[in-house]
C-alpha cells in the first residue's frame, strides 16, 4: 500500500506540475521536477514507515541532498532560456495536441519511471531490521559520496566554462571532463548504485537490483550520453577528436593522440 500511496502522490504532483506547464508552455518543467520527485517520494515513505531508523534517516537525508541540488541547479541553467529543444521537437511533432498529450509522454511516464527508480529507497526507508548500520551501509555511502562529488563537479566545471565566452565552440576537456565525457552522468548513475547498496543491507533489498539498472540504462543509452552527443557532434567541430580520445562513462586515463 505504501508504493500505491508513492505513486498516487508522485503522479499528483506531476499533474499540478503539467497545468503549470501548460499555462506557461514550457515542458522543460518536467526535467525541474526530477529529483525533487525523488525528495517527495523518500519523505512520504519516511512519514509511513513502522518506525524511523539511523538506515532511514540516512537514505532520506541523501536524498534529499542529491535531489534538491539537481532540482535548483536544472532550474538556475534552463531559466531564462525557454523550452529544451527536445520538448519543443516533441511539440513540433505532436501539433495543437501536444498539451494534453504532453500530460501522457512526458509528466506522468516521468513519474512511473521515477517512482519504479525510487524502490530501493521504500525498503531502505521501511526496513525494520537490521536496526544498526552495517558495512554494505559504508559501501553505499562510499558511492554516493562518489557519485555525489563527480555530479557537483562535473555540473560546475561545465557551468563555468560555458559562462566563458571564448569557450564558445570549443570542447570542455579540463579537469573531470578529461577522463571521462559524462562525469555528471557517471556520478548519478554511480549514487544510486550506492542508494541501492543501502538498501540490499536490508532483508530482500538485493531484489530491487532492476531499479538502479534501470537509472543507468537511461543515462547511458537513452537519455543521457546518447542523446546529448548526437547533438554535440554536429554542433561542435572538435567533439569527434574528443569521442576518440576520451572514455565515454567509466572514468579513465585520455587515449594518447597519434
Amino acid at each position: 500500500m505504501t508504493a500505491l500511496a508513492g505513486l498516487g502522490a508522485i503522479l499528483t504532483a506531476l499533474t499540478v506540475a503539467w497545468v503549470i506547464s501548460v499555462r506557461l508552455r514550457d515542458a522543460s518543467i518536467a526535467d525541474v521536477c526530477w529529483g525533487a520527485g525523488f525528495v517527495l517520494l523518500v519523505w512520504l515513505y519516511w512519514l509511513l514507515s513502522p518506525a524511523p531508523s539511523p538506515r532511514s534517516w540516512l537514505v532520506a537525508v541523501l536524498t534529499t541532498l542529491w535531489g534538491a541540488r539537481l532540482s535548483l541547479h536544472i532550474f538556475r541553467r534552463n531559466h531564462g532560456r525557454g523550452e529544451d529543444p527536445r520538448y519543443r521537437a516533441m511539440r513540433d511533432s505532436h501539433g495543437p495536441a501536444f498539451w494534453w498529450r504532453s500530460l501522457f509522454t512526458v509528466f506522468w511516464l516521468q513519474g512511473g519511471i521515477l517512482w519504479f527508480v525510487a524502490l530501493p529507497l521504500l525498503v531502505a526507508v521501511r526496513a525494520a531490521r537490521p536496526v544498526a548500520l552495517s558495512a554494505v551501509d559504508g559501501i553505499g555511502l562510499v558511492l554516493f559520496a562518489l557519485g555525489f562529488g563527480f555530479e557537483v563537479i562535473g555540473d560546475r566545471q561545465l557551468e563555468r566554462f560555458r559562462a566563458d565566452p571564448s569557450n564558445r565552440g570549443t570542447v570542455l576537456d579540463r579537469g573531470l571532463w578529461r577522463y571521462t565525457r559524462h562525469p555528471n552522468y557517471f556520478g548519478d548513475a554511480t549514487l544510486w548504485w550506492g542508494l541501492y547498496a543501502i538498501a540490499a543491507a536490508t532483508p530482500g533489498g538485493w531484489l530491487t537490483v532492476l531499479s538502479p539498472a534501470l537509472m543507468s540504462f537511461l543515462l547511458i543509452r537513452v537519455s543521457g550520453v546518447t542523446l546529448l552527443e548526437d547533438g554535440l557532434r554536429s554542433s561542435k567541430p572538435g567533439y569527434d577528436d574528443y569521442i576518440r580520445r576520451t572514455p565515454p562513462f567509466f572514468p579513465w586515463f585520455p587515449r594518447l593522440r597519434r
